[in-house]
């Protein structure tokens, strides 16, 4: 079928080329977010992907798979972005100056939180050299993690210890040799092996993550300072991207809710379940009762270690819902 649909689209049928593509767009594009952490720069470069691909589809030489093929294409379009880019400059911000002083910065604020249901936890299996389980690689934690790596170093973990090819694949499809591929490859993993443990997670849609999710949801819709931080771990963090601002522990985070964000119960808020980068999250809505309506205000995704809330990512910005298939405004 690959075959007589790659002859189509040799000979210019645009029909045939979405047949032999299509199946791979959104694994392409979780690839495309791994590298980059940004939804919609993933989408960018998807697009630069499937439009290099057909203006070059007549020189594939079929020594690879298609899926191969398209990979080498989407990596090294995502390698020329990082590098056209350079440092990557810090997403604009709302003002921040009434914030307490935060525990650090965040490295990485301009990570976007990615929807499951884009996601392609049944992708094909990766290749024996993978090392990485595929839903911890779409954890906010490694996504992050990832980004902090030079972006050659960050393309071979994800190439050989994610999808799963082999040495000799990855440097034909970095147009380099096995052995820097390999040296990068042992400095990725050294420092992946640095990040913070992540914990003993419940299973997706359980009982114990369903019981954690109830209490979290009560706890913030009634601005219940004390019942939201008790389910904190002692060295939980909180952070708010796009703002570099990250609290950690139960003290901090308390404060940082009881004197900011539920402003002494004046503000208060709603929690539509979700989910992202295979964690429990929620559309945040704040609610006006004047107008009898809440507005989009950004998406939270939670880290669970066992009963316990290890990380609270709270992205900022309504333009965040709609991806994840939430209105703007609820009637409330």
């Amino acid at each position: 079928m690959d075959e007589t649909l790659l002859s189509g689209a040799r000979q210019g049928d645009a029909e045939a080329f979405s047949s032999l593509t299509e199946p791979y767009r959104r694994e392409l594009q979780v690839h495309c977010y791994r590298l980059l952490g940004s939804v919609a720069d993933a989408e960018d470069l998807v697009q630069e992907t499937l439009l290099a691909a057909w203006r070059g589809i007549d020189r594939f030489a079929s020594r690879s798979s298609v899926r191969t093929w398209l990979y080498r294409i989407a990596t090294n379009r995502c390698l020329n972005a990082l590098r056209d880019r350079g440092h990557r400059p810090t997403p604009a911000t709302p003002p921040a100056d009434h914030l307490p002083e935060p525990s650090r910065l965040d490295d990485v604020p301009w990570l976007e939180p990615y929807p499951d249901t884009a996601m392609e936890f049944d992708a094909p299996v990766p290749g024996p050299e993978a090392r990485v389980e595929s839903r911890e690689a779409v954890s906010l934690a490694f996504v992050a993690a990832v980004q902090t790596m030079p972006p050659r170093q960050r393309a071979v973990l994800i190439l050989r210890d994610v999808l799963g090819y082999r040495g000799a694949e990855v440097a034909d499809m970095l147009d380099t040799t096995e052995d820097a591929v390999a040296g990068a490859l042992k400095r990725a993993r050294g420092a992946l092996a640095m990040r913070e443990p992540a914990g003993d997670p419940p299973l997706p849609n359980s009982l114990a993550e369903r019981r954690v999710i109830d209490m979290f949801v009560a706890a913030f819709e009634r601005c219940d300072v004390p019942a939201m931080v008790k389910l904190l771990t002692d060295d939980a963090w909180m952070s708010m991207p796009p703002l570099p601002q990250q609290y950690q522990g139960r003290d901090a985070i308390g404060s940082f809710f009881t004197d900011i964000a539920f402003a002494h119960g004046t503000r208060r808020f709603r929690l539509i379940p979700t989910h992202a980068n295979g964690q429990p999250a929620f559309g945040r809505y704040a609610r006006d009762p004047r107008a009898g309506v809440a507005h989009a205000h950004g998406i939270t995704v939670l880290t669970l270690a066992g009963d316990r809330i290890t990380r609270m990512t709270a992205f900022l910005g309504a333009d965040l819902l709609p991806r994840f298939g939430l209105p703007r405004i609820l009637p409330d």
